[in-house]
């Protein structure tokens, strides 16, 4: 089992800047991917950014492509996911999830990650 918590959700300005972590424990050697999701009332959720543990690659929806980075430290156990120039429309509850599976997966699916976080609440005022 991993246990994921996440921090660092706020209320900021259309334009401010937010750093959400995330912080993992329990059987962390196995993660394959860690990626954040998120969700807007009365909206599905979406992918918003993957990281490959191993190497590093990462993966930003195209929406935040430009403002938003994805990053870690394998040392600590954690995932971070750095918003610059917020948006009203960024506003949503963001979820961290790990996935612990081997095999082919798309990262872009909710299906492909085995735990979640809690989430941490992002508004971003107009």
């Amino acid at each position: 089992q991993v246990q994921l918590v996440e921090s660092g959700g706020g209320l900021v300005q259309a334009g401010g800047s937010l750093r959400l972590s995330c912080a993992a424990s329990g059987r962390t050697f196995s993660t394959v991917a860690m990626s954040w999701f998120r969700q807007a009332p009365g909206k599905e959720g979406e992918f918003v950014a993957a990281i490959i543990w191993t190497g590093g690659r990462t993966y930003l929806r195209d929406s935040v492509k430009g403002r938003f980075t994805i990053s870690r430290d394998n040392a600590k156990n954690m995932v971070y996911l750095q918003m610059l120039g917020l948006k009203p429309e960024d506003t949503a509850v963001y979820y961290c999830a790990a996935r612990g599976s081997s095999g082919s997966y798309s990262y872009i699916s909710k299906a492909a990650y085995d735990y979640w976080g809690q989430g941490t609440q992002v508004t971003v005022s107009s």
